[in-house]
């Protein structure tokens, strides 16, 4: 759910008229008893969580449904794991993404994992709350081109339980416990030499970690190495479309480097289709250009570097996972993609009624 970074949105999210009934379900929301994740080795063991959604099975197992569920699309033909694919690491392995009807976005689909960790969301960081964040995509006319009164019909659910349900079960989504992860808790023999010296080089001569550090080797922060620049111009603002200032023009988040030997193509518009042409953009600097970031300088690096560089970028790939128990991502609920048309079948409606036991979600979504 993660949008691929287009701009049009359809619809808005919108408040409950109702303030005395919309503060009764915060506070049963606030009496959930949360339940706790299943950290992989290698993640902060701490998880921010907001208070009003806490986590627990009944909306993870709810999130997950709602994922795979097509009819949260236009033309019912995509759920939110047509471009997040499980088996690609909850990507799609395409350039940019593609829509209801053969729309195309104008930017590269972003693994979601780890992203319970997160601060800004999408590459323009324009949304800086998961739950806000996973209602975007079913709005945006490029991606699932839906209102929240739409998709609320069509799920039988409130509009915040929606997005608390997928809000949580994206925050179950992990990867760790990588050959990375068992090195720098002590296990010498996980990384080769090669790797290792990639390491090396990653941590020193090359500044990847300037960037690129913390558990989910991100800095959550903005850059501009130059690959919005062409004949003289910026094809993409960036994030200077959210903030407006000149020092944020053409630059990009920085994304998570967990699996990302699984994520191809890189960069925000999928423009380098390998780990090789990634290392040799950092090679030479960047690309240059007004607002280049200053931490890019050439670093010269030898051949024999940049393949350990690879050799290393490999090694972050671990274990994803995703639910409570840590458990491996799952495949759609049948009744779910097989008759993505067809009115909820009984098992929904029984999902649906386990998580509303649990304690119904009261949020109140801003208008944007």
């Amino acid at each position: 759910m993660v949008g691929a970074g287009s701009f049009a949105r359809r619809g808005r999210a919108s408040t409950f008229h109702r303030p005395a009934f919309a503060l009764l379900l915060l506070l049963l929301s606030a009496l959930e008893p949360a339940e706790p994740l299943t950290i992989p080795l290698g993640l902060d063991r701490y998880m921010p969580v907001p208070e009003e959604n806490p986590i627990t099975a009944a909306k993870i197992a709810l999130g997950r449904r709602l994922f795979h569920d097509k009819r949260l699309s236009r033309d019912k033909t995509l759920a939110c794991s047509s471009c997040h694919d499980p088996a690609r690491a909850f990507t799609d392995g395409r350039r940019v993404s593609v829509g209801v009807f053969g729309r195309r976005g104008a930017r590269n689909v972003p693994t979601i994992v780890n992203r319970g960790y997160g601060r800004a969301f999408f590459w323009d960081g324009r949304i800086s709350s998961l739950e806000e964040q996973v209602i975007q995509p079913i709005l945006n006319h490029l991606e699932m081109d839906m209102t929240l009164e739409e998709a609320s019909a069509r799920v039988e659910l409130t509009q915040g339980e929606i997005a608390h349900a997928l809000a949580s079960y994206v925050r179950s989504i992990l990867s760790g416990d990588s050959p990375y992860d068992r090195f720098v808790f002590g296990d010498r023999d996980a990384l080769t030499a090669e790797e290792r010296h990639g390491l090396e080089i990653f941590r020193g001569k090359g500044n990847c970690t300037a960037c690129h550090a913390g558990p989910i080797l991100t800095d959550e922060s903005f850059h501009n190495t130059g690959v919005a620049w062409r004949d003289g111009e910026l094809l993409d603002e960036g994030r200077y479309s959210v903030t407006r200032n000149n020092e944020d023009r053409g630059a990009f988040k920085t994304p998570t480097l967990r699996e990302v030997a699984r994520t191809a193509p890189y960069m925000h518009d999928g423009s380098f289709a390998t780990l090789e042409d990634v290392v040799e953009l950092y090679d030479k600097g960047g690309i240059a250009n007004p607002h280049l970031d200053p931490e890019l300088r050439p670093l010269r690096l030898t051949a024999e570097e940049k393949a350990a560089v690879v050799a290393f970028l490999y090694t972050l790939s671990g274990r994803v996972q995703e639910g409570l128990t840590g458990a491996e991502p799952a495949t759609a609920p049948a009744d779910v993609v097989e008759r993505p048309g067809a009115l909820p079948a009984r098992a929904w409606r029984v999902q649906v009624a386990e998580y509303r036991r649990g304690g119904r979600n009261g949020l109140r979504l801003r208008s944007r």
